[in-house]
């Protein structure tokens, strides 16, 4: 489909061609809560971040670009400048909400608060709807601690209790893996998906996969402690690999940098004594070249003729 956000001036430059559910794009209730692009803080990296509310701020969806070079889009009898394709997919509230939890806990010492004074950020204003999204009500108590004094809730953040709500998520992961046929041997980048079985994965492999997909929405410290959490060994760093067997220099192809003054005529003398003969060499060795002109003959000038 393509967004409804217009700008005046060229042929609709406004426009974006995006894949996405129903329900991120139906209809509004009311005149005023139609579904909202907006930035929020990334839950990993702390920076802006495209994201949609669907109508009436009750589901929370990303969107994701995938841009080619040099690319662009016909619509209609106008050709759109901005190639990208957007994909728009639901995405849990709990994890944006999360980076501010941590952070009032840091900045609080552990105090409890209403939600409403920790999910604030002067930079993205429309932060606060995340708390109108139907999963972050129903699921806040898997991530933090709660007190109701007489008709208001008080929370404030609890590891423990993440680290089990992450794990339970990690599980979840791995067994859609497991029920798609997905790879994720450690030959595959994150981004790579194979939809056969061409290599045995075994159930670290698909925890551990897991866990890095389910690190790009929580933030590094505590993808660290998830990873202790999960029982995961720690991967050998590359210094303590073992030397890759040199290979010999039949199997290295030859690069651009190559010294090609090397193998000038001279050169090719002195190595022909201490080189071994391939089987064409020993056979033109063995021809007889009695009555044969030197092919530098034919290259020579010619003698001038006698008056």
């Amino acid at each position: 489909m393509q967004s409804a956000k217009q700008r005046p001036g060229d042929a609709h430059p406004g426009q974006w061609v995006l894949i996405a559910p129903e329900e991120a794009i139906e209809c509004p209730k009311t005149p005023d809560s139609g579904p909202l692009f907006t930035k929020l803080r990334n839950p990993s990296t702390g920076e802006a971040t495209l994201y949609l509310f669907n109508s009436g701020a009750q589901q929370l969806f990303e969107v994701k670009a995938f841009h080619e070079e040099y690319s662009s889009w016909f619509i209609g009898q106008t050709v759109q400048q901005d190639g990208r394709l957007l994909f728009v997919t639901p995405v849990d509230p709990l994890f944006l909400i999360l980076y501010y939890l941590i952070k009032a806990d840091k900045e609080q010492q552990g105090k409890f608060q209403p939600l409403t004074q920790v999910v604030l950020d002067s930079d993205y204003p429309n932060c606060p709807l995340l708390l109108k999204c139907a999963d972050a009500k129903q699921y806040i108590h898997h991530v933090t601690e709660e007190k109701e004094i007489g008709n208001q809730k008080f929370h404030k953040y609890s590891q423990e209790k993440t680290l089990k709500w992450l794990k339970k998520k990690v599980n979840q992961t791995v067994k859609a893996l497991k029920s798609n046929n997905i790879t994720v041997g450690e030959r595959l980048h994150a981004a790579t998906y194979i939809s056969c079985k061409q290599i045995t994965d075994t159930e670290e492999d698909y925890v551990r996969y897991a866990h890095g997909l389910i690190s790009e929405y929580i933030p590094e410290d505590l993808s660290k402690e998830l990873l202790k959490y999960l029982g995961l060994p720690e991967l050998k760093s590359p210094a303590s690999e073992p030397p890759v067997k040199k290979r010999k220099l039949s199997d290295v192809p030859v690069e651009i940098e190559e010294d090609y003054t090397k193998f000038n005529s001279n050169n090719l003398k002195t190595k022909k004594a201490n080189s071994k003969m391939t089987a064409a060499q020993k056979a033109l060795a063995k021809v007889d070249k009695s009555g044969m002109k030197s092919i530098s003959t034919f290259f020579s000038s010619k003698p001038k003729a006698s008056k």
